[in-house]
């Protein structure tokens, strides 16, 4: 039987490329998200790339969702190989300005969802004395990004528990990777701006950084924004290694990005870099 991939937050984006290019690549694929009412875009893509996807109903924020959809999963197909845990949830505003319920809803799905899922499959696969979890991380898990603060927060918490757990569950032959994306044009990056403008900084002393962030946001992502399909190769890569690693960046840009922190234990380059995308 092929090795069967769960993968959250597959409706568009990140999700759909990587749920496609892990069929093409041999998984079965039981493809997951909380409305399954918008999966047309999903089985339109499967269809022309000539492969089947199982699609599922699951909400990371709801432990009943996560448990159900884990143990139908194991039912129909009698194991579960991989987890990609990708459903995610943008925010921009500053830690002032930032709702508790807006906040609330961004760890929930960022980290408490990867912790559900992760959770209800860890049992299968150390008793399989086999798998391998895939987070969906990203650059922001290891360097803060201006106004992302709720977000930065949940992806270096998702950093924090996939290093902890590393070590341990390699102990029973589970593997554990963190895929770190810099900028991807997606629909996840358009409805974050959306959001955003929905609900505008009022003229006050955050308003001029926030423009001049989201001014030199569009220039980066329009001169090094990866495609979905991008970060689904290199999912299906961290799948398929032989000795997979912890961490996979996602590109040269993002190596580099990420060794400045290495290097620099004071931190002080990242805060100037970051400060320098605030002004004019």
């Amino acid at each position: 039987m092929n090795k069967v991939a769960i993968v959250t937050g597959t409706s568009t984006g990140i999700g759909l490329s990587t749920a496609i290019h892990l069929a093409k690549a041999g998984y079965q694929v039981v493809a997951t998200m909380r409305d399954i009412s918008k999966a047309q875009l999903l089985k339109d893509k499967a269809a022309e790339a000539g492969v089947i996807v199982e699609v599922a109903q699951l909400d990371v924020q709801s432990d009943a969702s996560v448990k159900e959809c884990v143990d139908a999963t194991l039912a129909n197909y009698g194991r579960i190989d991989v987890l990609v845990n990708n459903a995610g949830a943008g925010f921009l505003a500053s830690t002032e300005q930032m709702s508790m319920e807006a906040l609330q809803k961004t760890i929930d799905v960022n980290f408490f969802g990867v912790w559900r899922c992760t959770q209800a499959v860890l049992p299968i696969m150390r008793k399989a004395k086999s798998g391998h979890i895939i987070t969906l991380s990203s650059i922001g898990g290891l360097i803060g990004q201006p106004f992302n603060d709720a977000y930065c927060a949940a992806k270096f918490a998702v950093e924090g528990m996939m290093e902890s757990l590393a070590p341990v569950a390699k102990q029973f032959g589970v593997h554990v990777s963190l895929v770190e994306p810099g900028p991807v044009n997606t629909e996840f990056v358009a409805t974050v701006r959306k959001g955003n403008a929905a609900t505008a900084l009022p003229a006050d002393d955050y308003a001029p950084l926030m423009r001049n962030y989201m001014k030199g946001s569009e220039q980066v992502f329009a001169t090094m924004g990866q495609t979905g399909d991008d970060i689904a190769a290199v999912i299906v890569t961290a799948a398929t290694d032989a000795q997979p690693h912890l961490r996979y960046l996602t590109s040269d840009a993002m190596r580099g990005l990420a060794g400045r922190k290495y290097v620099d234990t004071t931190g002080d380059s990242i805060v100037a870099m970051m400060g320098a995308r605030l002004a004019q």
